[in-house]
């Protein structure tokens, strides 16, 4: 059975369950928004406080993802030559300049230090088939809080931070930047993209937008760049793969895979209504051959992805909109401890 989680934003009986029905306008502009289906900018602005205990740099705590074998992708700011001078007790060797010591006869090493900051390019999905969460909240929603707590991290430790927020029909930049109005700016951004969504949205199929994200992304992050791509990577195709990996060859890339635990723990009874926006089949969730066809093509979906992160090195972090993004990050990044929390603000 084929089966394109797209569609699903467009699901009837089951969209946003325990959420209530998905609205079929997007909200108005200044009118107040329902929790868990919409987000708006005040909303992203408070999740500061809850961003300041992970991080996204070198020396991940040990429980992190991105400790271990994936440390070495994550190259941090960079390094920036200061001095030369004698060399003392406890220098890294490997930061001895031979030709000085030769020349000198007395010992010398280079002294580097960390660069100041470095660019922060947020691509954040708010796609139609981002439109969709069974409990807690919509994917698009999850992935707007995940933007706004690495922004704020990042922030904190002085980079300079900057997006591309997409939808199906529009993509909004900008440039990376180091000051709490930007990161404000690009809030505001990414709630204007997330309240545009609706249920009566015609349905967009393919890699279309996330491509042109990620290409735009290509030609903005040269090199040095830490980028964070934030979606559900709906409609990618190897052309995304390729993409990614262009990405990655001289920048830190993480994926950030947001996902609704519905299908992965379907209901024994019961219908899914699945469509594309055009036509619409009733599939009846009592059926076990139903069921096995559907975990079968999510299971596939999985490993597809992570076959990515094993084959392009690309660490891959899941984080389920049914749950609190900010403990999520926490615990797949590493709680930071108080003493290295208060040296990187």
């Amino acid at each position: 059975m084929r089966l394109h989680l797209a569609s699903l934003a467009r699901s009837g009986k089951h969209q946003a369950a325990g959420l209530g029905p998905a609205p079929a306008n997007a909200p108005r502009a200044g009118a107040s928004v329902r929790p868990g289906v919409y987000v708006d900018a005040a909303a992203l602005a408070k999740l500061e406080s809850a961003a300041r205990d992970f991080g996204l740099l070198p020396r991940q705590p040990v429980h992190s993802l991105l400790s271990g074998r994936h440390a070495s992708k994550v190259r941090g700011r960079g390094l920036a030559f200061e001095e030369l001078r004698p060399y003392l007790f406890g220098d890294d060797i490997r930061n001895m300049d031979w030709r000085v010591t030769a020349r000198t006869g007395v010992p010398h090493v280079r002294v580097y230090t960390e660069e100041k900051d470095r660019p922060v390019l947020l691509l954040v999905d708010q796609r139609m088939n981002m439109f969709f969460g069974t409990r807690r909240a919509m994917k698009s929603v999850a992935a707007a809080e995940v933007a706004a707590l690495v922004a704020w991290r990042m922030l904190a430790d002085g980079d300079r931070i900057g997006a591309l927020v997409f939808g199906d029909d529009e993509m909004t930049e900008l440039r990376p930047q180091r000051s709490r109005d930007a990161v404000l700016h690009l809030l505001g951004e990414v709630a204007r993209h997330n309240q545009a969504l609706h249920a009566q949205a015609a349905a967009v199929r393919g890699s279309g937008q996330l491509n042109q994200a990620l290409l735009h992304a290509a030609h903005l992050a040269h090199h040095d760049h830490l980028v964070v791509v934030v979606s559900d990577f709906e409609g990618r195709d190897d052309r995304t793969r390729d993409l990614l990996l262009q990405l990655s060859a001289h920048n830190d890339l993480l994926a950030v895979l947001v996902h609704d635990p519905f299908l992965s723990n379907l209901p024994t009874s019961g219908e899914l209504v699945v469509s594309n926006g055009e036509l619409q089949v009733e599939l009846g969730l009592g059926r076990d051959k139903i069921r096995e066809g559907i975990a079968d093509f999510v299971d596939a979906q999985k490993s597809e992805l992570f076959a990515w992160q094993h084959g392009i090195g690309v660490p891959l972090l899941p984080v389920s909109a049914a749950e609190d993004s900010a403990a999520q990050l926490r615990h797949l990044l590493g709680r930071l401890t108080p003493a290295a929390q208060r040296g990187r603000r």
